[in-house]
């Protein structure tokens, strides 16, 4: 355990002094939220340093299981620090700004205020911010530094990074693979503000929404999201961020690296995703314009493309309300949001790739009633899946839908109606924001009992930490020596 909180302490620390960013936004603004950041900064700098007093003397190699368990303490005690600005700010409950906290943190986008636009920018610009620190991951910053403190973070980075295959190296040191999914990260946020400011946001703006295109996040300054700006340039930039953010980063470093677009349409999961996207921007728009929702071709194309990206990208931006949509619209975006985010990006859900395997395997089975003795592997890309790999698959997948159904009756015994608890409960855990019902784009989920907010709140962390490493700390076994 000691080498656990002496993993922590860095961590805590680099996130104190990532509260001086909205503290200077605060003073350049003379905004009314100055006097909230003192405190947080102190008391966040505080406890990591005194942990790090504590625990200095326990440096060693971290272990997998010390990895899960950084892990799985990062994402639930960063959000706790990361409320201290709006509860010295705001008259809200520690359950709310938690909530809050744990929403941009895990890049859900799901906010349970309103009044967003008369906000304080230095708190607009930190909900956004905990957006984009959780699109690559907090832990992924970390594993850049903790070497310098004599603690390998090969672990912990395992444990992070989302998708089956995990192994790949991008770089011969992890440090490095951390610093260049960094700089790429970084890279293509700044190519997004300028389009944004090209497109006509001011400054301010430009740079918030970035951090939640690209960290797939969803946050908004303004309470009618990205309908505030009635756009198409605005959404169209949008979307086509959004889908990158979408894309796997690690095949982004390695076409820069090799400045070649080929690796980009060599790779099966990005062009399942892109293909997916294009049918289902089609397929909703007509149904859309056939249904009467609108009433031209035009008007629904663009309100079903940017509304559908932003949803199946678990990203969740809206410029209209989507919910007065027919069902069977809503309903399949909501469905995209489980599968359509590749491995590797910022999104939540399945991912590509497990559907991918999961089809491929499918196809096996299949195969294997025909002929009982053949010998099938599965193959996605070219590239043969092992064994072990399409079990891991199956069992995410049956977790997936266990969590999912588990959650949604726990709301359900709460109370709530089925559409708002089931698509609330989607919406969550894969980091998608908005839901239906009481929850959908025109409302929030300041509405929500107590017990229906940490209900959701659960499924968010879940979510983003792929369930795995979530559970895998709750069991005996782990505990066991």
């Amino acid at each position: 355990m000691p080498v656990v909180l002496y993993a922590l302490s860095p961590i805590i620390l680099i996130f104190g002094m990532i509260m001086l960013v909205p503290l200077g936004v605060s003073v350049y603004y003379h905004d009314a939220a100055i006097d909230a950041y003192d405190g947080s900064v102190a008391i966040t700098i505080f406890v990591g340093l005194i942990t790090w007093l504590l625990t200095r003397s326990s440096k060693r190699e971290l272990k997998t299981r010390d990895g899960f368990l950084i892990v799985a303490l990062t994402w639930t005690l960063i959000p706790a620090f990361a409320t201290l600005p709006l509860m010295f700010y705001m008259d809200t409950t520690f359950t709310h700004a938690y909530f809050e906290t744990m929403s941009g943190l895990t890049t859900t986008g799901a906010t349970v205020y309103s009044g967003l636009d008369q906000l304080p920018p230095s708190i607009n610009l930190w909900r956004h911010l905990l957006n984009w620190l959780g699109g690559m991951g907090i832990i992924v910053l970390a594993v850049a530094i903790l070497p310098l403190l004599g603690i390998g973070g090969r672990s912990m980075f395992k444990a992070e990074t989302p998708g089956p295959m995990k192994d790949s190296k991008l770089t011969p040191r992890i440090a490095q693979t951390a610093k260049a999914l960094w700089l790429v990260y970084a890279g293509i946020t700044l190519a997004c503000i300028l389009s944004l400011r090209v497109a006509g946001m001011g400054w301010f703006d430009a740079i918030c929404h970035s951090f939640a295109a690209m960290a797939l996040g969803g946050f908004s300054t303004h309470d009618a999201s990205v309908g505030y700006f009635n756009s198409v340039p605005i959404e169209v930039v949008l979307s086509i961020f959004q889908v990158i953010a979408a894309g796997n980063f690690a095949t982004y470093f390695l076409m820069m690296r090799g400045r070649s677009f080929r690796l980009l349409f060599a790779d099966t999961e990005i062009m399942s995703m892109l293909g997916l996207v294009l049918l289902s921007v089609l397929g909703v728009s007509a149904y859309l314009w056939l249904v009467g929702t609108y009433p031209t071709f035009l008007t629904s194309l663009r309100y079903a493309s940017f509304n559908l990206i932003t949803i199946a990208t678990d990203c969740g931006f809206a410029n209209t309300d989507f919910g007065k949509w027919p069902i069977f619209a809503t309903m399949w975006m909501l469905f995209l949001s489980s599968i359509l985010a590749c491995s590797g990006s910022t999104g939540g859900g399945i991912k590509m790739i497990r559907t991918l395997i999961l089809a491929k395997q499918a196809g096996r089975e299949l195969s294997r009633l025909l002929h009982p003795n053949a010998v099938i592997p599965v193959k996605v890309g070219g590239q043969v899946i092992e064994n072990q790999v399409v079990f891991s698959v199956l069992a995410f997948i049956f977790l997936y839908f266990m969590t999912v159904v588990t959650l949604t009756f726990a709301l359900l015994l709460s109370g709530l109606d089925f559409i708002s608890a089931f698509s609330a409960i989607i919406a969550c855990i894969n980091n998608a924001g908005p839901g239906l019902g009481v929850v959908g784009p025109a409302n929030n989920y300041g509405g929500l009992s107590v017990f229906q907010t940490w209900v959701c709140t659960v499924a968010m962390l879940a979510g983003r930490l792929e369930i795995f490493t979530l559970l895998i700390v709750l069991t005996p076994g782990f505990w066991k020596k």
